[in-house]
């Protein structure tokens, strides 16, 4: 996949995750990674960029676990920055879905049209 299509993709993955709450880095990297290949050295840059472009803010919140932890929170710059990443996706999607789907929306049916196509050229 081009890396500066995933590393869109996954950008607007990491606003998703904290649209619902507050997270560490650690917590987006294990929630993203149970659907994409991810690790941290693509989560921790995107988190620090967002950071800076004013879309999250940051706190350190005590652990049990060592340190303090930092937690990533979403602003409302970052929220109306994902609603129009979101939006566009979905406007892309559909399209791509709509592509697709001329093909027929189960393997089955894809199957059977491809075969009616072919059985159409050889007589």
């Amino acid at each position: 996949m081009n890396s500066q299509f995933k590393r869109g993709i996954i950008e607007l993955c990491v606003l998703s995750e904290l649209v619902g709450q507050d997270m560490y880095g650690y917590m987006v990297i294990n929630n993203i990674s149970c659907h994409l290949d991810v690790n941290e050295n693509t989560i921790y840059p995107i988190l620090r960029r967002l950071t800076i472009d004013g879309y999250f803010s940051t706190y350190l919140e005590e652990s049990n676990q060592g340190a303090p932890r930092k937690y990533y929170r979403i602003t409302d710059l970052g929220f109306k920055y994902y609603m129009e990443l979101r939006n566009e996706w979905d406007r892309f999607i559909g399209g791509v879905y709509e592509i697709l789907n001329q093909g027929g929306k189960k393997n089955e049916e894809i199957l059977r049209k491809f075969e009616e196509r072919i059985a159409k050229t050889k007589n």
